[in-house]
């Protein structure tokens, strides 16, 4: 089958560079208001059988343009939810935005026994969103767009998709209703074919991707 892992349109907290992963958390900027009705026509060639949201109101503010378009009801599942920031949460300084990276890319690196300090371990946040997808799946139907949060996607791409490792997610963030495609099943293995709009090596290729967060290493929350 087809996910399509849609990231929330811009946020206050993006603008201002804050570890924001709390729930409900804040809604969308007016840029993100615009980026979300964009997904509509971004969208328009693509099947989509199913909308998923995580419990937090960016994803339901992002999705709502692309569900009214498609007549479709947007299905809530907090495992789709950002990866907690934990104790630096609603940090802006340098030092927490490490401290949350830091743990991510340990985790696209395959240590998921790390814990965020004072949150989740790599293997929570992986098996809740392997929960959402197993449900996706089990609708038995084409494709099925999940809207969800920057840091979380590029965490679940690299465990769980053949073709998308470290290297790249660390150089290659999800910006504001960036879209990455993954194709296959849980069973057979999952492979990213679209990143951003581009294959996985035409990305590579052109390198690192664009930020908006003011912080020395960017945010996805």
């Amino acid at each position: 089958m087809r996910l399509i892992l849609i990231r929330h349109g811009q946020t206050p907290a993006n603008v201002a560079g804050v570890l924001e992963s709390t729930v409900p958390g804040p809604g969308l900027t007016d840029l993100g208001t615009t980026q979300a009705e964009e997904l509509v026509e971004a969208l328009a060639g693509d099947s989509i059988d199913a909308l998923f949201v995580s419990n937090m109101v960016r994803t339901h503010l992002t999705a709502a343009p692309l569900a009214a378009a498609r007549g479709l009801d947007p299905i809530e599942r907090p495992g789709l939810r950002e990866i907690a920031a934990g104790d630096v949460e609603g940090n802006t300084d340098e030092a927490s935005v490490h401290q949350y990276v830091s743990t991510l890319l340990a985790w696209c690196g395959g240590d998921l026994d790390v814990r965020m300090p004072g949150a989740e371990s790599g293997h929570e946040v992986i098996a809740r969103y392997d929960e959402v997808v197993a449900e996706a799946e089990a609708l038995g139907v084409g494709s099925v767009a999940l809207v969800s949060h920057g840091a979380v996607i590029r965490a679940w791409c690299a465990a769980r998709t053949d073709n998308v490792d470290l290297e790249f997610v660390s150089t290659h963030y999800v910006v504001n209703t960036g879209i990455v495609v993954v194709e296959g099943s849980t069973e057979q293995g999952w492979e990213v074919t679209s990143w951003l709009g581009e294959s996985i090596s035409e990305a590579a290729a052109r390198g690192v991707t664009s930020d908006h967060s003011p912080a020395s290493e960017p945010l996805e929350d």
